[in-house]
Protein backbone atom coordinates (compact mmCIF):
# COMPACT_ATOMS: atom_id res chain seq x y z
CA UNK A 1 0.00 0.00 0.00
CA UNK A 2 1.36 3.42 -0.76
CA UNK A 3 0.52 7.43 -0.57
CA UNK A 4 1.51 10.25 -1.39
CA UNK A 5 2.96 13.10 1.48
CA UNK A 6 4.75 16.18 1.10
CA UNK A 7 7.56 15.41 3.93
CA UNK A 8 8.61 12.59 5.71
CA UNK A 9 10.46 12.85 9.03
CA UNK A 10 12.13 10.18 9.67
CA UNK A 11 13.06 9.84 13.65
CA UNK A 12 10.63 10.13 16.90
CA UNK A 13 13.38 12.03 19.01
CA UNK A 14 13.33 15.78 20.21
CA UNK A 15 14.57 16.98 16.87
CA UNK A 16 12.35 14.51 14.45
CA UNK A 17 9.64 16.29 16.18
CA UNK A 18 10.44 20.05 17.04
CA UNK A 19 10.94 19.74 13.21
CA UNK A 20 7.35 18.37 12.69
CA UNK A 21 6.27 21.10 14.83
CA UNK A 22 7.74 23.73 12.77
CA UNK A 23 6.38 22.22 9.01
CA UNK A 24 3.10 21.77 10.60
CA UNK A 25 2.96 25.33 10.62
CA UNK A 26 2.13 25.51 6.69
CA UNK A 27 0.47 23.70 3.86
CA UNK A 28 2.20 21.09 3.66
CA UNK A 29 1.22 16.91 4.42
CA UNK A 30 3.66 15.96 6.92
CA UNK A 31 4.42 12.29 7.85
CA UNK A 32 6.77 11.06 11.35
CA UNK A 33 7.89 7.77 11.05
CA UNK A 34 9.40 6.06 14.29
CA UNK A 35 10.75 2.40 14.76
CA UNK A 36 9.82 2.06 18.18
CA UNK A 37 6.13 2.00 20.18
CA UNK A 38 6.69 5.58 21.54
CA UNK A 39 8.56 8.72 20.65
CA UNK A 40 11.28 9.98 22.84
CA UNK A 41 12.55 6.47 24.18
CA UNK A 42 15.95 7.23 22.36
CA UNK A 43 18.37 9.68 23.48
CA UNK A 44 15.87 12.24 24.48
CA UNK A 45 14.58 10.24 27.16
CA UNK A 46 18.45 10.00 28.62
CA UNK A 47 20.43 12.96 28.43
CA UNK A 48 20.98 16.00 31.05
CA UNK A 49 17.44 18.64 30.40
CA UNK A 50 19.96 21.42 29.65
CA UNK A 51 19.02 24.21 28.12
CA UNK A 52 22.38 25.71 27.46
CA UNK A 53 22.62 29.40 26.90
CA UNK A 54 25.25 29.04 24.07
CA UNK A 55 28.58 29.87 25.75
CA UNK A 56 30.45 26.52 25.00
CA UNK A 57 30.03 25.67 21.30
CA UNK A 58 32.97 26.92 18.92
CA UNK A 59 32.18 30.40 17.09
CA UNK A 60 30.53 30.05 13.63
CA UNK A 61 29.24 26.20 13.72
CA UNK A 62 25.70 25.14 13.63
CA UNK A 63 26.12 24.35 17.36
CA UNK A 64 26.76 27.53 18.13
CA UNK A 65 24.05 28.80 15.46
CA UNK A 66 21.70 26.23 16.74
CA UNK A 67 21.98 26.92 20.23
CA UNK A 68 21.91 30.26 20.63
CA UNK A 69 18.41 30.53 18.46
CA UNK A 70 17.17 27.58 20.02
CA UNK A 71 17.43 28.91 23.95
CA UNK A 72 15.37 31.98 22.59
CA UNK A 73 12.80 30.22 20.78
CA UNK A 74 12.18 28.18 24.12
CA UNK A 75 11.89 31.50 26.21
CA UNK A 76 9.14 32.65 23.56
CA UNK A 77 7.84 29.26 23.50
CA UNK A 78 7.03 28.18 27.16
CA UNK A 79 3.82 29.51 27.81
CA UNK A 80 2.74 28.76 24.02
CA UNK A 81 3.24 24.85 24.21
CA UNK A 82 2.62 25.20 28.25
CA UNK A 83 6.57 23.47 28.42
CA UNK A 84 8.14 22.93 32.08
CA UNK A 85 10.97 24.55 31.91
CA UNK A 86 12.99 26.73 35.16
CA UNK A 87 15.19 29.11 34.03
CA UNK A 88 17.69 28.80 37.00
CA UNK A 89 20.73 29.65 35.17
CA UNK A 90 23.86 27.71 35.05
CA UNK A 91 27.61 28.06 36.56
CA UNK A 92 30.53 26.77 35.13
CA UNK A 93 33.02 26.00 38.35
CA UNK A 94 36.62 26.75 37.94
CA UNK A 95 39.24 25.34 41.16
CA UNK A 96 42.42 26.20 39.66
CA UNK A 97 43.52 28.91 38.38
CA UNK A 98 44.28 27.72 34.63
CA UNK A 99 40.21 26.79 35.01
CA UNK A 100 39.71 30.50 35.66
CA UNK A 101 41.49 31.27 32.46
CA UNK A 102 39.53 28.39 30.90
CA UNK A 103 36.37 30.32 31.87
CA UNK A 104 37.45 34.00 30.95
CA UNK A 105 37.77 32.25 27.48
CA UNK A 106 34.64 30.86 27.64
CA UNK A 107 33.35 34.37 28.57
CA UNK A 108 34.62 35.49 25.41
CA UNK A 109 33.43 33.05 23.03
CA UNK A 110 30.02 33.42 24.36
CA UNK A 111 30.17 36.98 23.91
CA UNK A 112 30.92 36.49 20.31
CA UNK A 113 28.00 33.94 19.94
CA UNK A 114 25.84 36.10 20.89
CA UNK A 115 25.02 35.27 24.43
CA UNK A 116 23.78 37.99 26.81
CA UNK A 117 24.47 38.14 30.66
CA UNK A 118 27.27 36.42 31.17
CA UNK A 119 29.38 37.24 34.51
CA UNK A 120 32.66 35.34 35.95
CA UNK A 121 31.61 35.15 39.75
CA UNK A 122 34.10 34.47 42.63
CA UNK A 123 34.54 31.62 44.70
CA UNK A 124 32.65 33.22 47.33
CA UNK A 125 29.59 35.19 45.27
CA UNK A 126 28.80 31.01 44.02
CA UNK A 127 28.69 30.02 47.57
CA UNK A 128 25.93 32.74 48.82
CA UNK A 129 23.93 30.89 46.13
CA UNK A 130 25.47 27.15 46.51
CA UNK A 131 26.35 26.60 49.89
CA UNK A 132 27.49 22.73 49.42
CA UNK A 133 29.72 23.36 46.70
CA UNK A 134 33.46 22.62 47.62
CA UNK A 135 35.44 25.47 49.46
CA UNK A 136 38.00 24.41 46.02
CA UNK A 137 36.26 26.15 43.80
CA UNK A 138 37.77 29.89 43.06
CA UNK A 139 34.93 31.30 40.58
CA UNK A 140 32.48 30.24 38.18
CA UNK A 141 30.79 31.52 34.72
CA UNK A 142 27.57 32.92 35.46
CA UNK A 143 24.85 32.60 32.47
CA UNK A 144 21.50 33.49 33.61
CA UNK A 145 19.56 32.75 30.09
CA UNK A 146 20.02 28.54 31.00
CA UNK A 147 17.66 26.43 32.16
CA UNK A 148 16.55 23.18 32.88
CA UNK A 149 13.62 21.34 31.27
CA UNK A 150 11.75 17.75 30.83
CA UNK A 151 13.15 16.22 27.35
CA UNK A 152 10.69 14.02 26.40
CA UNK A 153 7.75 16.42 28.17
CA UNK A 154 8.76 18.79 25.47
CA UNK A 155 9.08 16.52 22.33
CA UNK A 156 5.25 15.43 22.98
CA UNK A 157 4.64 19.20 23.32
CA UNK A 158 5.95 19.02 19.81
CA UNK A 159 4.26 16.03 18.58
CA UNK A 160 0.79 17.24 20.38
CA UNK A 161 0.80 20.49 18.45
CA UNK A 162 1.75 19.32 15.02
CA UNK A 163 -0.53 16.43 15.28
CA UNK A 164 -3.27 19.05 16.21
CA UNK A 165 -2.60 20.61 12.68
CA UNK A 166 -3.07 17.61 10.67
CA UNK A 167 0.66 15.92 10.93
CA UNK A 168 0.56 12.28 11.43
CA UNK A 169 2.95 10.78 13.54
CA UNK A 170 3.00 6.68 12.65
CA UNK A 171 5.05 4.73 15.35
CA UNK A 172 6.05 1.08 15.29
CA UNK A 173 7.32 2.06 11.07
CA UNK A 174 10.69 1.04 10.55
CA UNK A 175 12.20 2.88 7.57
CA UNK A 176 13.71 -0.45 5.16
CA UNK A 177 14.95 1.55 1.98
CA UNK A 178 14.30 4.59 -0.63
CA UNK A 179 13.39 4.50 -4.11
CA UNK A 180 15.68 7.30 -6.42
CA UNK A 181 14.86 8.48 -9.59
CA UNK A 182 17.34 10.52 -11.36
CA UNK A 183 19.50 11.41 -8.57
CA UNK A 184 15.84 12.66 -6.62
CA UNK A 185 13.96 10.64 -3.87
CA UNK A 186 10.57 9.71 -4.93
CA UNK A 187 9.31 7.22 -2.29
CA UNK A 188 10.21 6.28 1.58
CA UNK A 189 9.65 2.10 2.02
CA UNK A 190 8.68 0.91 5.43
CA UNK A 191 7.63 -2.00 6.94
CA UNK A 192 3.97 -1.09 6.52
CA UNK A 193 3.40 1.40 4.16
CA UNK A 194 5.58 3.32 0.83
CA UNK A 195 4.82 6.92 1.10
CA UNK A 196 5.52 8.77 -2.26
CA UNK A 197 6.80 12.39 -1.30
CA UNK A 198 9.08 15.42 -2.41
CA UNK A 199 11.16 15.12 0.90
CA UNK A 200 12.61 13.41 3.14
CA UNK A 201 13.80 14.54 6.60
CA UNK A 202 16.31 12.37 7.97
CA UNK A 203 16.13 13.22 12.13
CA UNK A 204 17.13 9.52 12.80
CA UNK A 205 19.37 10.31 15.98
CA UNK A 206 21.97 7.17 16.41
CA UNK A 207 21.04 5.35 13.06
CA UNK A 208 21.00 9.04 10.87
CA UNK A 209 24.42 7.69 9.17
CA UNK A 210 22.25 4.24 8.13
CA UNK A 211 19.19 6.27 7.35
CA UNK A 212 21.32 8.30 5.05
CA UNK A 213 23.28 5.65 3.15
CA UNK A 214 20.14 3.97 2.55
CA UNK A 215 18.96 7.12 0.68
CA UNK A 216 22.38 6.97 -1.10
CA UNK A 217 24.46 9.79 0.66
CA UNK A 218 27.12 8.02 2.95
CA UNK A 219 28.91 12.02 3.38
CA UNK A 220 29.19 11.57 7.27
CA UNK A 221 29.28 8.45 9.88
CA UNK A 222 28.05 8.30 13.35
CA UNK A 223 29.55 6.40 16.35
CA UNK A 224 27.58 6.62 19.62
CA UNK A 225 29.25 7.90 23.23
CA UNK A 226 27.46 6.71 26.22
CA UNK A 227 26.87 8.83 29.24
CA UNK A 228 26.14 7.08 32.40
CA UNK A 229 24.39 8.98 35.51
CA UNK A 230 23.08 8.74 39.30
CA UNK A 231 19.69 10.20 40.13
CA UNK A 232 19.31 11.02 43.96
CA UNK A 233 16.18 11.02 46.56
CA UNK A 234 14.54 14.43 46.44
CA UNK A 235 14.85 14.92 50.08
CA UNK A 236 18.41 13.87 50.10
CA UNK A 237 19.03 16.36 46.93
CA UNK A 238 18.14 19.56 49.00
CA UNK A 239 21.28 19.13 50.31
CA UNK A 240 22.88 19.16 46.97
CA UNK A 241 22.19 22.09 44.87
CA UNK A 242 19.28 23.25 43.05
CA UNK A 243 20.85 24.70 40.38
CA UNK A 244 23.17 23.45 37.67
CA UNK A 245 26.94 23.29 38.26
CA UNK A 246 29.63 22.53 35.64
CA UNK A 247 32.47 21.86 35.42
CA UNK A 248 35.31 23.52 33.65
CA UNK A 249 34.95 21.86 29.89
CA UNK A 250 37.11 19.20 28.49
CA UNK A 251 38.26 18.75 24.70
CA UNK A 252 34.98 15.91 24.48
CA UNK A 253 33.05 16.37 27.28
CA UNK A 254 31.36 19.52 29.15
CA UNK A 255 32.39 17.44 31.77
CA UNK A 256 30.58 15.70 35.33
CA UNK A 257 28.12 18.00 36.64
CA UNK A 258 25.98 18.28 39.35
CA UNK A 259 22.25 19.90 38.65
CA UNK A 260 18.83 19.19 39.67
CA UNK A 261 15.77 18.68 37.58
CA UNK A 262 12.56 19.88 37.54
CA UNK A 263 10.78 17.94 40.13
CA UNK A 264 13.56 18.48 42.76
CA UNK A 265 15.70 15.69 42.54
CA UNK A 266 19.70 15.98 41.79
CA UNK A 267 21.75 14.21 39.53
CA UNK A 268 25.47 13.80 38.36
CA UNK A 269 26.65 12.70 35.16
CA UNK A 270 27.39 12.06 32.86
CA UNK A 271 30.71 10.39 31.81
CA UNK A 272 31.97 9.96 28.09
CA UNK A 273 32.70 6.62 26.54
CA UNK A 274 32.98 6.40 22.43
CA UNK A 275 31.16 3.21 21.97
CA UNK A 276 30.85 0.80 19.20
CA UNK A 277 27.45 -0.57 20.03
CA UNK A 278 24.48 1.95 19.05
CA UNK A 279 22.27 -0.01 21.57
CA UNK A 280 24.89 -0.47 24.49
CA UNK A 281 23.10 1.60 27.51
CA UNK A 282 24.37 -0.50 30.34
CA UNK A 283 25.38 1.11 33.50
CA UNK A 284 28.71 0.06 34.94
CA UNK A 285 30.35 0.05 38.44
CA UNK A 286 33.44 1.39 36.80
CA UNK A 287 31.11 4.34 34.84
CA UNK A 288 29.37 4.75 38.56
CA UNK A 289 32.59 5.59 40.29
CA UNK A 290 34.08 7.74 37.95
CA UNK A 291 31.20 9.59 37.87
CA UNK A 292 31.28 10.20 41.49
CA UNK A 293 34.67 10.78 42.04
CA UNK A 294 34.36 13.46 40.03
CA UNK A 295 31.26 14.89 41.08
CA UNK A 296 32.94 15.20 44.09
CA UNK A 297 34.96 17.88 43.39
CA UNK A 298 32.23 20.07 42.74
CA UNK A 299 30.34 18.64 45.67
CA UNK A 300 32.35 16.79 48.58
CA UNK A 301 29.58 15.36 50.58
CA UNK A 302 27.61 13.35 48.19
CA UNK A 303 24.72 11.35 49.78
CA UNK A 304 25.29 7.89 48.19
CA UNK A 305 23.13 5.88 49.86
CA UNK A 306 19.98 8.28 48.68
CA UNK A 307 20.54 7.27 45.01
CA UNK A 308 17.42 6.15 43.25
CA UNK A 309 18.50 4.94 39.81
CA UNK A 310 21.28 4.59 37.54
CA UNK A 311 20.97 5.15 33.77
CA UNK A 312 22.73 5.78 30.62
CA UNK A 313 22.27 7.48 27.46
CA UNK A 314 24.05 7.55 23.99
CA UNK A 315 25.09 10.58 21.99
CA UNK A 316 25.15 11.00 17.88
CA UNK A 317 29.00 11.90 17.12
CA UNK A 318 29.08 13.00 13.42
CA UNK A 319 32.42 12.37 11.87
CA UNK A 320 32.24 16.35 10.80
CA UNK A 321 32.48 17.43 14.04
CA UNK A 322 29.63 19.46 13.70
CA UNK A 323 25.82 19.14 13.51
CA UNK A 324 24.85 17.73 9.87
CA UNK A 325 21.82 19.94 9.03
CA UNK A 326 20.45 20.99 5.64
CA UNK A 327 20.33 19.65 1.57
CA UNK A 328 22.27 16.56 0.90
CA UNK A 329 24.70 17.15 -1.54
CA UNK A 330 24.24 13.60 -3.34
CA UNK A 331 20.56 13.24 -3.32
CA UNK A 332 17.80 15.39 -3.96
CA UNK A 333 15.03 15.89 -1.50
CA UNK A 334 17.01 14.59 1.64
CA UNK A 335 17.56 17.39 4.05
CA UNK A 336 19.66 15.84 6.81
CA UNK A 337 19.49 16.45 10.76
CA UNK A 338 22.25 14.34 11.83
CA UNK A 339 24.76 14.55 14.18
CA UNK A 340 22.54 16.02 17.13
CA UNK A 341 24.59 15.85 20.40
CA UNK A 342 24.87 18.53 23.25
CA UNK A 343 23.64 21.29 22.43
CA UNK A 344 20.80 19.06 20.60
CA UNK A 345 18.12 19.72 23.20
CA UNK A 346 18.49 23.71 23.27
CA UNK A 347 19.04 23.57 19.71
CA UNK A 348 15.81 21.35 18.40
CA UNK A 349 13.24 23.99 17.72
CA UNK A 350 16.05 26.24 16.05
CA UNK A 351 17.13 23.16 13.63
CA UNK A 352 13.49 22.47 12.99
CA UNK A 353 12.87 26.33 12.34
CA UNK A 354 15.80 25.90 9.79
CA UNK A 355 14.69 22.71 8.24
CA UNK A 356 11.56 23.86 7.81
CA UNK A 357 12.53 27.08 5.72
CA UNK A 358 14.43 25.11 3.38
CA UNK A 359 11.31 23.09 2.66
CA UNK A 360 8.99 26.50 2.21
CA UNK A 361 11.25 28.16 0.39
CA UNK A 362 11.49 25.29 -2.70
CA UNK A 363 8.15 24.31 -2.15
CA UNK A 364 6.61 28.01 -1.59
CA UNK A 365 3.97 26.18 1.08
CA UNK A 366 2.13 29.09 2.91
CA UNK A 367 1.15 29.44 6.36
CA UNK A 368 -1.75 26.83 7.21
CA UNK A 369 -4.93 27.98 7.53
CA UNK A 370 -6.76 28.35 11.12
CA UNK A 371 -3.17 26.99 12.84
CA UNK A 372 -3.77 26.16 15.95
CA UNK A 373 -1.34 27.14 18.92
CA UNK A 374 -0.78 25.29 21.61
CA UNK A 375 -1.93 21.82 22.83
CA UNK A 376 -4.87 20.39 24.43
CA UNK A 377 -4.93 21.48 28.76
CA UNK A 378 -4.18 19.31 31.07
CA UNK A 379 -4.17 18.04 34.56
CA UNK A 380 -1.16 17.74 36.80
CA UNK A 381 -2.99 16.87 39.83
CA UNK A 382 0.10 16.94 42.05
CA UNK A 383 0.41 20.27 41.66
CA UNK A 384 -3.13 21.68 42.26
CA UNK A 385 -4.24 22.79 45.52
CA UNK A 386 -7.50 21.32 47.34
CA UNK A 387 -10.19 23.47 45.56
CA UNK A 388 -9.05 22.76 42.41
CA UNK A 389 -8.39 18.96 43.31
CA UNK A 390 -12.36 19.39 44.30
CA UNK A 391 -13.22 20.84 41.03
CA UNK A 392 -11.08 18.40 38.78
CA UNK A 393 -12.45 15.30 40.87
CA UNK A 394 -16.32 16.57 40.37
CA UNK A 395 -15.69 15.92 36.31
CA UNK A 396 -14.09 13.27 36.59
CA UNK A 397 -13.90 11.00 39.19
CA UNK A 398 -11.15 8.94 38.22
CA UNK A 399 -8.88 12.14 39.30
CA UNK A 400 -9.62 11.15 42.88
CA UNK A 401 -7.74 7.71 42.62
CA UNK A 402 -4.22 7.82 43.33
CA UNK A 403 -2.27 5.10 40.91
CA UNK A 404 0.91 6.56 41.96
CA UNK A 405 1.85 7.31 45.65
CA UNK A 406 5.24 8.92 45.15
CA UNK A 407 4.88 11.54 42.75
CA UNK A 408 0.68 11.57 43.09
CA UNK A 409 -0.61 10.72 40.05
CA UNK A 410 -4.25 9.69 39.42
CA UNK A 411 -5.76 7.34 37.24
CA UNK A 412 -7.37 10.37 35.34
CA UNK A 413 -3.98 11.72 34.33
CA UNK A 414 -2.71 8.42 33.03
CA UNK A 415 -6.27 7.78 31.19
CA UNK A 416 -5.37 11.30 29.37
CA UNK A 417 -1.86 10.73 28.69
CA UNK A 418 -2.78 7.24 26.70
CA UNK A 419 -5.59 9.11 24.72
CA UNK A 420 -4.01 12.74 24.04
CA UNK A 421 -2.42 13.07 20.40
CA UNK A 422 0.77 10.59 20.12
CA UNK A 423 -0.85 9.29 23.30
CA UNK A 424 0.97 6.47 25.43
CA UNK A 425 1.04 2.84 24.45
CA UNK A 426 3.21 1.71 26.65
CA UNK A 427 4.40 1.61 30.42
CA UNK A 428 7.34 4.22 30.43
CA UNK A 429 5.40 6.27 27.67
CA UNK A 430 3.21 6.44 30.62
CA UNK A 431 6.00 7.04 32.79
CA UNK A 432 7.24 9.78 30.75
CA UNK A 433 3.89 11.79 30.25
CA UNK A 434 2.95 11.15 34.22
CA UNK A 435 5.62 10.72 36.68
CA UNK A 436 3.87 7.33 37.39
CA UNK A 437 6.78 4.99 38.29
CA UNK A 438 9.65 7.58 38.90
CA UNK A 439 9.35 8.43 42.68
CA UNK A 440 11.64 6.48 45.54
CA UNK A 441 9.72 2.79 44.66
CA UNK A 442 10.61 3.04 40.68
CA UNK A 443 6.98 1.92 39.61
CA UNK A 444 7.53 -1.28 42.28
CA UNK A 445 3.84 -0.05 43.96
CA UNK A 446 1.88 1.55 40.75
CA UNK A 447 3.49 -0.62 37.75
CA UNK A 448 0.94 -3.44 37.83
CA UNK A 449 -1.96 -1.08 37.67
CA UNK A 450 -0.27 1.30 34.90
CA UNK A 451 -0.02 -2.50 33.13
CA UNK A 452 -4.02 -2.78 33.97
CA UNK A 453 -4.98 0.81 32.88
CA UNK A 454 -3.09 0.33 29.66
CA UNK A 455 -4.71 -3.24 28.94
CA UNK A 456 -7.82 -1.56 29.47
CA UNK A 457 -8.09 1.77 27.83
CA UNK A 458 -6.16 0.16 25.07
CA UNK A 459 -8.13 -2.87 24.63
CA UNK A 460 -5.37 -5.63 24.51
CA UNK A 461 -4.92 -8.35 26.37
CA UNK A 462 -2.46 -7.68 29.49
CA UNK A 463 -0.11 -9.95 27.99
CA UNK A 464 0.31 -7.58 24.89
CA UNK A 465 1.50 -4.40 27.40
CA UNK A 466 4.99 -3.55 26.80
CA UNK A 467 7.56 -1.79 28.86
CA UNK A 468 9.04 0.25 26.16
CA UNK A 469 10.13 -1.17 23.06
CA UNK A 470 8.64 -3.08 20.07
CA UNK A 471 9.54 -6.70 22.47
CA UNK A 472 9.32 -5.61 25.60
CA UNK A 473 6.33 -7.33 27.01
CA UNK A 474 5.31 -7.16 30.94
CA UNK A 475 4.25 -10.77 31.16
CA UNK A 476 5.14 -14.10 29.11
CA UNK A 477 1.43 -16.08 28.01
CA UNK A 478 3.16 -19.65 26.43
CA UNK A 479 -0.50 -19.80 24.27
CA UNK A 480 -0.75 -16.04 23.63
CA UNK A 481 3.07 -16.25 21.98
CA UNK A 482 1.82 -19.56 20.23
CA UNK A 483 -1.45 -18.36 18.47
CA UNK A 484 -0.10 -14.52 17.75
CA UNK A 485 3.84 -14.21 17.61
CA UNK A 486 3.81 -12.18 20.49
CA UNK A 487 7.50 -12.44 22.18
CA UNK A 488 8.00 -12.59 26.10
Amino acid sequence: MSRKVDVVVVGGGITGNAILFQLAKYDLRCVLLEKEPDIASGTTKSNSAIIHAGFDAKPGTMKARMNVRGNKLYHELKDELNLDIQWKGSLVAATTDEEMDSIRDLLERGKVNGVDGLEIWSGDRVRQDEQYLSPEIQGALWAPSAGICCPFGTAIAFAENAELNGAEIIRECEVQGFDVKDGRITAVRTDGETFETRYVVNAAGLRADEISRLAGDDSFTIHPRKGEYVLFDREASKKMTQGVIFPTPSKTSKGILVCTTLDGNVFVGPNAQDMDDKDDTAVTTEGMDQILSAAKKLLPEIPVRAAIAEFAGLRAIASTGDFVLGRSEKVAGLIQAAGIQSPGLTSAPAIGEYIADIIVEETGAAPRQNYHKGRPPRYIFRNMDSAQRAKVITKDERYGRIICRCETVTEGEIVDAIHRPCGARTVDGVKRRTRAGMGRCQGGFCGPRVTQILARELQIPITEVRKEARDSYMFYDKDWETTSGGKA
